[in-house]
């Protein structure tokens, strides 16, 4: 027991080094240092405020745009950042691949780890706005954890597949920016469900990230539980999707040392 005992507290430890040492590492030689942390989710607010607001108009009933689009844009930007910072993680830690004997899993975990303080203060930044604008809150907001579980569940499993991807074949990360940027117009993140065509609804819903943006948007903004149809459905690929994205990532970190 001891051993275990040990064993899990190096790994945590290690898991937090990685994490901090990725902070650091960002905006080390950066300006305004981790003042970045805040300022591009709000100028990413305000670029797509003013044209969702004024030149291309997008009805959100009484939820302000901007108070609507940043309780999506949160939490796309941690599906992001989380893997796209993850998917290079190996690649940026190739030294220590090779020369270490560590567990592999500790570097895209990492990379998820360190983005999880950004989506903390982006969190912040939002019930912030939340206030200004005069949004009220519910009590369904509690259901939030429930919904972030299976999120991060979704943003792990995906990272661990495409990390490990990246590793063999290094067009991975050169296609990843571009499947990402399709990702997000394809998930209401920018406008409501509401506005898809029916013709193109069923096709829409099988996106896993659809009833996640809508559930937080449903419990933060409106006060109603998630749809928990749909909701069961992203739960459900989720699971699946994060154990067979750790059993690939385990099958393949055998191979990690001689071809990183």
């Amino acid at each position: 027991m001891t051993s275990k005992n040990t064993k899990f507290s190096g790994y945590k430890e290690l898991l937090i080094e990685l994490g901090k040492r990725e902070i650091k590492a960002r905006y080390k030689q950066s300006i305004l240092g981790y003042a970045w942390v805040i300022l591009v989710p709000l100028i990413n607010l305000i670029v797509l405020s003013i044209v969702f607001s004024f030149f291309i108009r997008v009805p959100t009933g009484d939820i302000p745009y901007p108070i609507f689009l940043f309780t999506a844009l949160v939490p796309w930007m941690f599906t992001t950042n989380s893997i796209s910072s993850a998917t290079k993680s190996l690649l940026s830690n190739k030294s220590l691949i090779t020369k270490i004997k560590i567990p592999r899993e500790v570097f895209p975990l990492s990379s998820i780890m360190a983005k999880l303080v950004d989506f903390a203060l982006y969190l912040v930044i939002l019930f912030v706005f939340i206030l200004i604008f005069g949004v009220k809150l519910h009590l369904t907001v509690l259901f939030f954890p429930l919904i972030f579980i299976f999120h991060l569940m979704l943003v792990i499993g995906v990272s661990f597949i495409l990390s490990a991807l990246n590793v063999f074949y290094r067009d991975v990360e050169n296609l990843l920016e571009v499947a990402l940027a399709a990702w997000m117009y394809l998930t209401p993140v920018l406008y409501p469900p509401e506005l898809v065509p029916d013709k193109f609804r069923q096709i829409f819903n099988i996106n896993p990230l659809t009833p996640i943006i809508n559930s937080y948007r449903n419990v933060v903004l409106y006060g109603v539980a998630p749809p928990w149809q749909s909701f069961a459905y992203s739960a459900a690929f989720s699971v699946v999707i994060f154990i067979l994205g750790y059993l690939y990532y385990r099958k393949r970190s055998r191979y990690f040392a001689d071809v990183a």
